[in-house]
């Protein structure tokens, strides 16, 4: 089950059926996913929104979906997760949709899951990839007091991995 966490301006909820055709059209989107390759059909977006939902069951640490309160619309996804074993890091992941960037939402509702994982998950760290040119989710990081470990190759593309203790 997809917990549900609450901010002022946000919902972190299940992503659903009903969000499909917005998160199909932005992770088709090359410009919007780079540098990670974009899904190249809708039955590859349809196998990642489950498999969003699905980590939670694996893990019991995934992928929510971002909602505005005012409006019930999809802004994005967030994410406190750990990837395919051997990996134990706990990663935090967003995006936010063209048309609700520069408004804070990556940042409040990256708070949310992260607090919300270190709350659930007896975990040291948190750890965050970032393509060095994406200005926007570094400043997220910091935002979140993530720093910056270095320079890392991740699934054949080079990113900065930021991280962050529970203590901090």
């Amino acid at each position: 089950m997809v917990p549900i966490v609450t901010t002022p301006r946000l919902v972190l909820r299940a992503l659903e059926t009903r969000d499909f055709d917005t998160f199909a059209t932005h992770f088709m989107d090359a410009a919007a996913m780079a540098p990670l390759k974009p899904m190249p059909d809708r039955s590859s977006a349809w196998k990642k929104l489950a498999s969003f939902n699905g980590m939670w069951m694996l893990r019991g640490a995934g992928w929510w979906a971002i909602e505005l309160r005012e409006t019930k619309e999809l802004a994005g996804t967030v994410g406190a997760f750990f990837r395919e074993p051997p990996h134990t890091d706990l990663e935090i992941g967003w995006t936010v949709f063209p048309a609700h960037r520069r408004k804070g939402i990556a940042t409040e509702a990256a708070r949310a899951a992260l607090a919300y994982a270190f709350a659930h998950h007896a975990v040291p760290r948190a750890i965050a990839h970032v393509d060095p040119p994406n200005v926007a989710s570094i400043r997220v990081c910091e935002a979140l007091g993530m720093k910056l470990e270095g320079e890392v190759d991740f699934y054949d593309t080079r990113l900065n991995r930021y991280q962050v203790t529970r203590f901090e």
